[in-house]
Parts: structure tokens; sequence; C-alpha cells
């Protein structure tokens, strides 16, 4: 029966909910929340590393850029990754945060990363979601059945993530504003008129990005 090792920072009621469900545990420092893990038939060690955020942690971790050091984690040491987003309010009201600036980035974790994303509506919801997990990668013991996958962003997409996190930009306008403008520092020192050149950004769009990128922060 696969083992979950778990971060010795998570809250003591989620470990006690996982406990109760009859699933061994260990709980040590971790650079992720959790480790799922078994071993093949052939002996081989199988694992699927997890990152478990709050809905407020993971808009926090946009602010920060965190997420996407956590993710690179992720998809670098384990065989299998997965993010589980925790919390029934609405994401979108929960800070001033556009919502395409969310959309973008649940978008780069599950497209460009290919990892997967699991809503919980709680730590109870949680725990049963990680013991389906470990069934599953019980079921995956045979080697001939685990495909790994590993995937980078590159250059051109992290600059591309960058500029959709701006105001009223999506892949389409980011795109094109990097084609027009070579680099994201170009776009920076362009003015509102120069932004309006672009198809589909308008005054409104341009004056909001220029506030974004040059008010000061308080």
């Amino acid at each position: 029966m696969p083992k979950i090792i778990i971060d010795h920072r998570e809250p003591k009621s989620l470990l006690r909910q996982i406990e109760k469900r009859g699933i061994e545990t260990e709980v040590k420092q971790l650079a992720t929340d959790f480790i799922i893990e078994t071993k093949t038939l052939n002996g081989k060690i199988l694992n699927v590393g997890i990152e478990r955020k709050t809905q407020l942690d993971f808009l926090n971790s946009i602010i920060d850029k965190r997420i996407l050091n956590q993710i690179s984690f992720l998809k670098e040491n384990f065989d299998s990754s997965l993010l589980i987003i925790e919390g029934n309010q609405n994401i979108y009201s929960l800070r001033n945060f556009h919502p395409n600036s969310i959309r973008g980035m649940l978008a780069t974790i599950a497209i460009d990363f290919q990892i997967p994303i699991i809503h919980s509506l709680g730590q109870g919801d949680t725990a049963a979601i990680l013991e389906i997990i470990a069934n599953r990668l019980e079921k995956s013991r045979n080697p001939l059945n685990y495909v790994v996958k590993k995937k980078h962003l590159s250059l051109s997409e992290m600059q591309e993530f960058l500029i959709e996190s701006l105001p009223g930009i999506g892949p389409t306008i980011s795109k094109d504003l990097l084609k027009e403008f070579k680099n994201i520092k170009n776009i920076v020192n362009a003015s509102e008129n120069d932004l309006m050149k672009i198809d589909k950004l308008g005054k409104i769009k341009a004056k909001l990005i220029k506030e974004v990128l040059e008010k000061d922060y308080n």
C-alpha cells in the first residue's frame, strides 16, 4: 500500500483526516506538501508530488511568483505531480485580481507544465482526494503502465505569461505585443498611444496597463 509523506508544516487537523482513513503516513520536512509513493513489481519507487494551496494562498503565490517555482520543482523531481486548490469560495472575488490572471496561471500549470489541478472543498475533501490518488498509484505498480513526462517553459512562454498578467491581456494580445515591441522592456517603456496600435488594445486597457506599470505600490 502506498505511503503518504506529509510536510511538517501542514495543519494537524488535515493530518488527522488522512490518518483516519487508515493510510500509512510519515511527517517530515519537505520542499512540497505531500509525496505519495509506492514500489513497483520490479522494485522501482514511484512517487507523486502534490502541492496543496488554499484559494487565497494560490492567489498570493501568483503575486509573489512562488507558484512557478513550486510547480517547476514538482515537475522536475517527481514521476507525476498534482496541484490541489482548497476552498469553497468564488476565487475571483477573494482579491482585487483580474480574472484573466488567474485563468492564465491555471492554464499555464495545466497545459504548459502538464500538471493536473484538482479543486477541493476543504481538508476532509483533500484527505479523500489523497486517499484516491494513493489507491490509483497502487494500481500503477506495473511499470509498463507508467509514463513519465517532463516539460519546461521556454523563454518565450515565460515572457508571454508575464505579459498576460497585465490587466485585459490574454494570450493573443500578449503575443501581438511581444511581436510588435520585441521584448518586455520595450513594452514597459511604450506610451499609451504606442500600446493602442495593437489590435483589440484600446485606450482603457492601455491606460490601465500604464497605471499598473508606473504607479507607486502602496
